[in-house]
């Protein structure tokens, strides 16, 4: 299921949405084209790998080479590797779901909080990460944790927003309009599911595989669900429910 549009106008443009869109692109295109970051048969190189994150490095304190040399201290790559991606599905994902969803979580929050939001999200989500796997060696990068965070918000927030969905059934690929809380529950339950089969594989094969970081959204999907609410975000009234008739005094006037 590939969300396309929703049907849920906002009251403001999205200027900060369009904000972090823009510096994912921006420094996706220095990565690719300007030298930013390529592979090695060693590991990673280029002025951005150090900003990747790798879990032993954080939990340890050690600069390993695998991505030249880290950011420091290296607790910084938990925000720095949010901005990064490893490749334009990637990326193209990441941002297509930024920009259906987030919109409408900005326009809840207003922008100074949804930045906040934002990044606290990415922060949990990379904090679930690294707890899961302390000693973890392999990079891991991608806003798909901070994203998450906003899918959890607007499953709290526009439960019956409908989305238009592109949907492959067998060979016949079709759309239809689903409530957000389809959408978005068979998200986060494929993802419970992915880090399992994900998990057997590394077990079977004796040793941890690289691939996508399912904790990561696990943990920033609960953290947008938990910090929609303590900040205070609210969905905006519709027309009707901000009308208030004009009041009537029906006493009657004598005279």
């Amino acid at each position: 299921m590939i969300p396309l549009r929703d049907e849920n106008p906002t009251r403001s443009v999205p200027y900060l949405t369009y904000l972090l869109i823009a510096v994912n692109v921006l420094l996706f295109l220095f990565q690719t084209f300007g030298g930013g970051m390529f592979e090695t048969r060693s590991g990673l190189a280029g002025p951005l790998a150090g900003w990747t994150l790798i879990p032993a490095e954080v939990t340890r304190g050690i600069d390993h080479a695998i991505n030249g040399p880290t950011l420091q201290p290296t607790f910084l790559t938990i925000l720095t590797s949010m901005f990064l991606h490893g490749g334009w599905l990637h990326l193209a994902g990441n941002m297509l779901f930024l920009a259906i969803f987030g919109n409408n979580i900005e326009d809840a929050l207003g922008s100074v909080k949804y930045l906040f939001f934002y990044v606290a999200c990415g922060v949990a989500a990379a904090a679930t990460q690294i707890f899961s796997m302390p000693n973890s060696l392999i990079p891991t990068l991608g806003a798909s944790g901070a994203i998450a965070g906003v899918l959890g918000a607007y499953l709290v927030l526009f439960p019956r927003a409908r989305v238009l969905t592109l949907v492959f059934l067998g060979f016949i690929l079709t759309w239809i309009r689903v409530p957000a809380w389809v959408l978005l529950g068979f998200w986060i339950v494929s993802q419970f599911f992915s880090q399992w089969t994900q998990s057997l594989k590394a077990e079977m094969m004796g040793g941890e595989t690289g691939g996508v970081a399912y904790f990561a959204h696990i943990g920033g999907f609960i953290a947008g669900m938990i910090l929609i609410k303590v900040l205070g975000g609210q969905p905006p009234r519709t027309p009707y429910e901000t009308y208030r008739p004009p009041q009537v005094d029906y006493r009657l006037i004598r005279r």
